[in-house]
């Protein structure tokens, strides 16, 4: 588990990140931060298109950078929004995210105001496709 400074500070580089995405289309703006089991971290941001299915959520984007530089598992991801409730990962990006980790995998949200929530994969995505995450 992630400590309280670890996730401030992967929240403060995500809430970073989440600055510059680029959410014309919905002026959602998401950052993200992977923290991989050997303790590197990965930021990306969502990136919209006007043809929305195209879109690339914050999620993906940073896994899709953590891969790129060799990573292949996830210790814990942490996703900032200026939303004032709990916003967890859609269910393509929960997929990703379990491609990579596992039923005790970390996922925490924070929003800019600094409020946080902890559930772990198996938590959110209980019956992943093809994966290690337990089922019923």
């Amino acid at each position: 588990m992630l400590t309280k400074a670890e996730i401030a500070a992967v929240a403060a580089l995500a809430g970073r990140v989440r600055l510059v995405a680029y959410a014309p289309h919905s002026g959602f703006l998401v950052g993200v931060a992977v923290v991989t089991s050997d303790d590197r971290v990965f930021a990306g941001c969502n990136v919209e298109n006007a043809s929305y299915g195209l879109t690339l959520c914050a999620e993906r984007s940073a896994i899709a950078a953590a891969v790129g530089a060799g990573a292949r598992a996830i210790r814990a991801i942490v996703l900032v929004t200026a939303t004032g409730r709990a916003c967890p990962p859609c269910g393509a990006c929960l997929q990703w995210i379990s491609e990579f980790g596992g039923p005790e995998t970390e996922v925490i949200w924070a929003s800019v105001a600094g409020d946080t929530v902890r559930w772990t994969l198996g938590d959110l995505l209980p019956c992943a496709f093809g994966s290690s995450v337990s089922r019923p």
